[in-house]
């Protein structure tokens, strides 16, 4: 008999379940299917991201073992790798691609007062991408190289909390610099990128729509120096200029001017040449932005080492899109539930001891705490008590 709820289903009831459900419907996800649905198919890809599942059949495996508790999990359908493998080929990605961003959305309500090193009220968003090697053999459709197969995970991370605001998977053959068409800039916030994204047609559009970029130059563009402003050289700062692009095509694409700071970091040695459209900060300030980008590189390395997305349990392209989209809605709640909970544990750490916990009948804030957690008395006054 199980008393009480298990780990899992704790985590779970974080979910907003009529979001879901209105994704499915959107994408008609459950379209004529019997046993094994979207939610069911959510839970076990959730169960294999947070125990570091390897294959379908080590899924199948540990839930079947589990099989008096599959229900207290809130998995109604009958696990069989079979199920899952077709679920996640046929099944839409959208579903869970949606369904993340409404998490997504959730989490940045919830880290909105999270501190920054630069103390700035503004959004201040990242740009980043990874690649993901793949077997072109078994992964003919993510094209990269003649002989090598690649997926490119194209972030924007907002920095406060380090949530992913806006997500694209492409083949490893896009260029970075193509995800700005795809991009809406907000007006009054910040987006650091690296010199990848350097073009200034579209770095344009930021200007025109009030938002400002934050972006390492090229050591090639062609400007014309304005105005020179004094620096304090003791902080690493080498110039802080306001310049106008002088190349033919840069100046037709870019024609107001641009601010130009040159920044030494003294622990790294490097020589950091950033380009802005943002003239009221100061220079160090600027410099110091653009050394926040370091966390999209620290998110990427966290979800490679600690989410299941390096290595695939199905081949195609709709099963790849939905395992990602699922390890992100993962990690999404979790940090939801970490904040909601005011657990005062890295989430590493959290994560670590959901994947040994995840079938314990312990209140979640017992686990990460050494003091003793007792639930609050459920009992009604008016309900019979025929043990005491």
């Amino acid at each position: 008999m199980i008393v009480g709820k298990l780990v899992f289903a704790q985590l779970m009831d974080h979910l907003p379940i009529k979001a879901f459900r209105r994704c499915v419907k959107k994408y008609r996800g459950n379209h004529k299917v019997k046993n094994f649905t979207c939610l069911d198919q959510f839970y076990c890809m959730a169960f294999a991201q947070i125990t570091f599942r390897s294959s379908l059949r080590d899924i199948e495996t540990c839930l079947r073992a589990m099989h008096s508790k599959l229900y207290h999990m809130g998995i109604r359908g009958k696990v069989s790798r079979n199920t899952l493998a077709n679920a996640n080929e046929k099944r839409d990605w959208r579903i869970y691609a949606d369904f993340a961003q409404v998490l997504i959305n959730i989490a940045r309500q919830l880290y909105r007062d999270t501190k920054l090193a630069v103390d700035i009220d503004e959004t201040i968003y990242a740009l980043d991408s990874t690649t993901i090697d793949l077997c072109l053999s078994l992964f003919p459709w993510a094209n990269f190289r003649k002989r090598k197969g690649a997926i490119k995970l194209h972030t924007l991370l907002e920095l406060h909390g380090s949530i992913p605001s806006f997500l694209v998977i492409t083949s490893g053959k896009i260029h970075d610099v193509k995800i700005l068409d795809e991009l809406i800039p907000e007006a009054g916030s910040f987006y650091i990128m690296d010199r990848g994204y350097l073009d200034f047609g579209r770095l344009f559009k930021f200007e025109i729509q009030k938002a400002t970029f934050v972006i390492r130059a090229k050591a090639n563009f062609q400007f014309r120096r304005i105005y020179s402003h004094p620096v304090d050289k003791a902080t690493g700062l080498k110039c802080d200029q306001t310049i106008i692009l002088t190349g033919y095509y840069q100046s037709k694409k870019y024609p107001d001017k641009l601010r130009r700071v040159r920044y030494v970091d003294s622990k790294s040695n490097n020589d950091l040449t950033i380009v802005t459209n943002n003239f009221s900060l100061p220079a160090l300030v600027i410099a110091q932005l653009y050394k926040c980008r370091w966390q999209v590189e620290l998110f990427f390395k966290w979800i490679k080492q600690h989410l299941k997305i390096k290595s695939f349990l199905g081949t195609s392209e709709n099963a790849v899109k939905t395992q990602i989209w699922i390890a992100i809605a993962t990690y999404t709640l979790i940090a939801i539930v970490k904040k909601k909970l005011k657990i005062d544990v890295s989430l590493y750490t959290f994560l670590q001891i959901l994947s040994v916990t995840v079938f314990e009948k312990v209140p979640i804030l017992q686990l990460v705490t050494d003091s003793d957690y007792k639930s609050p008395n459920k009992h009604l006054d008016n309900q019979l008590d025929l043990f005491n």
